[in-house]
């Protein structure tokens, strides 16, 4: 992890020596020093490379990388590996692509750089020898980094082996990124697990009791239930619309409204104009779950929820608040930074983490509580965000 973070600080940092260069470039004619320039094209093609690395190696990112990779190493030809085959080759001597593989064996069997003479018959071939290392992520090698030149030195031999280094960070940051990913892909279908067990049970059940008094209701309940559970279980997207989740909002709480009568009030207060604004999938409806539970369960007499979505220039503002039993501030903090309670709210850590991921850490929850005084969830939405949409 400490790797990781390194490589991605580092990053950071480079980046930020790069357009301080290119300012003062452009403010001061040119007037670079050639330490200056040298540095300045080093981490402005690292940094051209990085992208690219950080989608994996796939055939497609690898060829990008690879380009810029070779510039790095200032070398006639380079190639990339996974651990099946070779995934982008780089520059001249494309015909010395088959063999690649053969030499990278033993790089995956050692997990040491090597260098090996290259046999070729075209007297014009400017590939002679190569330099193989390993590109390795959590300590494993899962592909090579192959710098093919006239002649071998110490010199490429030691740049290769720290270009590989560096590749390898950003692989590890992109191994962190899908790890990220499927942890909140299983959190949703944990949400999912959450919601449904209690949630269907006391459905059912307040269906069943309409059956011979009010059969149309029970029809319309059991319309709401499905259309309420195929939006929930959907297999489908990431992201969904606010008029969707709302929509599904609607039938869980005519569910619930028949399950507490009276006893359950709830205000909807929603501007039409955010109603097409892009949200992650179920991070409003637990959020109502959660209200309902903390708002109706262990409260004696009725309970009221309100949930507003206003309109905010370049946002969507949206507030669900409750005038239940609340929650304990301690206890909601362990939540939202990962330490799940059972009685902190269903959810909370892992819609705060979605929301962060998507729209960046000024995005997460704001939530006011306090035992016996109820609860306030705050989100807030860009109205339009990049790779981001339904």
């Amino acid at each position: 992890m400490t790797a990781m973070w390194t490589a991605g600080a580092i990053l950071l940092v480079g980046l930020a020596v790069v357009i301080t260069l290119w300012r003062t470039s452009r403010t001061r004619n040119d007037f670079l020093t050639h330490e200056q320039r040298i540095t300045f094209e080093t981490l402005h093609t690292a940094w051209s490379a990085a992208p690219p690395l950080r989608a994996g190696l796939v055939p497609e990112a690898a060829k990008k990388s690879a380009k810029h990779l070779r510039t790095l190493l200032g070398t006639p030809a380079l190639a990339l590996t996974d651990e099946t085959e070779v995934v982008a080759w780089e520059g001249d001597g494309d015909h010395h692509a088959a063999e690649a593989m053969d030499l990278a064996a033993d790089v995956f069997s050692t997990g040491r750089t090597r260098a090996f003479d290259i046999t070729c018959s075209a007297a014009d071939c400017p590939v002679h020898t190569a330099v193989l290392a390993p590109l390795t992520v959590e300590g494993r090698v899962v592909g090579v980094l192959a710098a093919y030149s006239r002649e071998a030195s110490a010199g490429l031999v030691r740049a290769t082996n720290e270009v590989a280094r560096w590749a390898s960070g950003q692989l590890e940051l992109a191994e962190l990124d899908r790890s990220r990913t499927r942890l909140v892909e299983a959190e949703v279908r944990a949400l999912r697990a959450q919601i449904s067990p209690h949630f269907i049970y006391n459905s059912l059940s307040a269906i069943a009791s309409y059956v011979r008094t009010d059969p149309e209701r029970a029809r319309t309940l059991l319309l709401d239930f499905a259309d309420f559970t195929r939006y929930s279980f959907r297999r489908a997207g990431d992201f969904t619309t606010l008029s969707e989740e709302l929509k599904s909002i609607d039938q869980y709480l005519a569910l619930e409204r028949a399950r507490f009568g009276e006893r359950l009030k709830v205000t909807l207060q929603i501007a039409p104009e955010v109603l097409p604004v892009t949200v992650p999938f179920l991070c409003l409806q637990p959020l109502v779950e959660n209200a309902v539970r903390h708002g109706m369960e262990g409260k004696v007499g009725p309970g009221h929820i309100t949930i507003q979505a206003a309109d905010a220039g370049e946002e969507a503002h949206i507030t669900i608040e409750d005038d239940g039993i609340g929650m304990d501030p301690d206890a909601l903090r362990r939540t939202l930074a990962g330490q799940v309670g059972a009685t902190a709210g269903i959810g909370l850590g892992n819609i705060d983490e979605r929301l962060r991921r998507c729209y960046g850490d000024d995005y997460g929850l704001v939530v006011e509580t306090a035992q016996g005084l109820g609860t306030k969830i705050s989100v807030r939405v860009p109205k339009y965000q990049a790779g981001v949409h339904a």
